[in-house]
């Protein structure tokens, strides 16, 4: 095996860790501001590649155009999300934990059922974007054109992340985070600050839906994978932690492509689950983690 072969493998799944990186950053910033795992962050992501498919069916407009577009879109449907699920789950006031769970988990399922009715199971792909069938040589290492512009979109979305948090509403946000009753003494509307955390959520996981569309089959159930790597993306690089997301999303696009190409690419999992258990068992609160 040559090592062009071995430094071309590991930047796919840098480039790819890039994008697990931006998933993970929206359940992150989630439960950190409120304690609460979105079951349906999958979902989201699902709906921004439907979303990027029609707009594009319909309009021609290259995913890479839309990106403003459906960031809008799904932040707008994060916002309704919390408006009119979470904030009602969260005035219950007995099994308020097992409430959340079960209202976002039903909310999956419900929106897996509305994708299948609406489109039905077959896959779907964008053939004929602008970054389709292109390619970035450098010497022996080839790599998509459309993987290098996701890996660089997602980095930007975590530099405008932590834009936002230097912000009078980032401070707000960490305020929010470190108390949340406390802050209503100081005049923050803690349910503005929830409602617009789970809209900028849903906005990065919809920026790395539009970039996946470009390259990446689109069906009911495509959330569901990358649900599950980000579960194990936030856990490895600490609950609530921006910069764990980014570093554990990397760490788990490099072990995936390494697993795939050293031992079986079906076993490429087991790679992202030994390195889960190893870190947790010396660090349990993961890489980065406060709790």
């Amino acid at each position: 095996m040559s090592t062009a072969i071995v430094v071309q493998v590991a930047l796919g799944g840098l480039l790819m860790g890039l994008v697990y990186a931006l998933v993970a950053a929206g359940l992150s910033l989630i439960f950190g501001l409120m304690d609460v795992v979105n079951f349906a962050h999958g979902e989201l992501l699902m709906l921004a590649m439907y979303a990027t498919f029609v707009i594009h069916e319909n309009s021609g407009l290259d995913p890479l155009l839309q990106l403003p577009l459906v960031a809008a879109l799904l932040f707008g449907i994060g916002v309704a999300i919390y408006r009119g699920l979470i904030a009602r789950a969260l005035g219950v006031r007995f099994n308020t934990g097992m409430v959340q769970i079960f209202v976002t988990f039903g909310l999956s399922i419900f929106l897996v059922g509305a994708a299948q009715l609406a489109f039905g199971a077959d896959f779907r792909s964008i053939s004929n974007g602008l970054l389709a069938n292109r390619t970035v040589a450098m010497g022996a290492i080839v790599l998509p054109l459309s993987q290098v512009a996701a890996g660089l979109v997602c980095l930007i979305a975590f530099a405008a992340l932590a834009l936002i948090s230097r912000t009078e509403f980032g401070r707000a946000l960490e305020a929010t985070r470190e108390d949340r009753d406390a802050v209503a003494l100081i005049g923050i509307d803690r349910d503005r600050v929830f409602s617009i955390g789970w809209g900028i959520g849903a906005a990065t996981v919809g920026i790395a839906g539009v970039m996946l569309a470009s390259f990446y089959y689109i069906s009911p159930t495509v959330g569901g994978n990358f649900a599950l790597i980000a579960y194990v993306t936030v856990a490895l690089g600490g609950f609530g932690s921006l910069l764990g997301a980014l570093v554990a999303g990397i760490l788990v696009g490099l072990v995936e492509a390494m697993t795939a190409l050293f031992i079986d690419p079906s076993l490429k999992q087991i790679g992202i689950f030994a390195i889960y258990v190893l870190v947790l068992m010396i660090r349990p609160r993961g890489l980065f983690g406060r709790l």
